[in-house]
């Protein structure tokens, strides 16, 4: 009977060891979910930082781009505007290198001449400086009017002030010494004249 009656001990301990197993393993399984979902929300978080960190610099680097894009566009405009303007005014130095000749042509033709062959020279002349102001004309060099004009400075240069005579508005030119000359919308040269004060 001895061995019956140990057996039924064990039979009524081997529950109680069951369940305490059964409770401890309850702990440890609660422990293991409780851990597992720490480490999911840290791993959540770390990966939320790793996107915001990302994001980041996508908008960093698109921002960047956007820059550059604009700076080339400007770049590539103001090359155009320079290009153009160079172009505008290409032909500048060699209108403003003909200029004296133009000058020194027109005070030949203001000589008189009395014999055949002095006009016939004359002639020639009056021919090369109409042929030398249709070639600046149709590269859009013109004289600046003067003679009568109110005086402006961006277009004449006074050399002298005489005082207004009957038939003279004051600020107005009434002599011209040297013709002005435009290129296009810029100066190449201002007219020196005498204005009436």
């Amino acid at each position: 009977m001895a061995a019956e009656e140990k057996k039924e001990q064990e039979k009524q301990t081997e529950p109680k060891t069951a369940s305490v197993q059964t409770d401890e393993n309850k702990k440890e399984n609660k422990q293991k979910k409780s851990s597992k979902k720490a480490a999911q929300k840290d791993a959540l978080k770390e990966a939320q930082a790793k996107i915001e960190e990302l994001e980041q610099k996508v908008d960093e680097t698109e921002d960047k781009y956007l820059r550059a894009e604009a700076e080339i566009a400007n770049t590539q405009t103001r090359y155009k505007k320079e290009q153009e303007r160079l172009l505008k005014y290409a032909g500048q130095s060699l209108a403003q290198a003909i200029l004296p000749a133009i000058d020194n042509l027109s005070r030949a033709l203001e000589i008189d001449v009395a014999d055949e062959s002095s006009k016939q020279l004359k002639k020639g002349v009056e021919m090369v400086a109409k042929d030398i102001r249709q070639a600046l004309s149709s590269n859009d060099v013109t004289q600046i009017e003067a003679l009568g004009q109110k005086f402006d400075p961006k277009f004449h240069q006074a050399i002298k002030t005489v005082p207004v005579e009957e038939g003279q508005e004051p600020e107005t030119v009434v002599q011209v010494f040297q013709e002005g000359y435009l290129l296009k919308d810029r100066v190449l040269r201002p007219a020196m004249v005498v204005v009436a004060q």
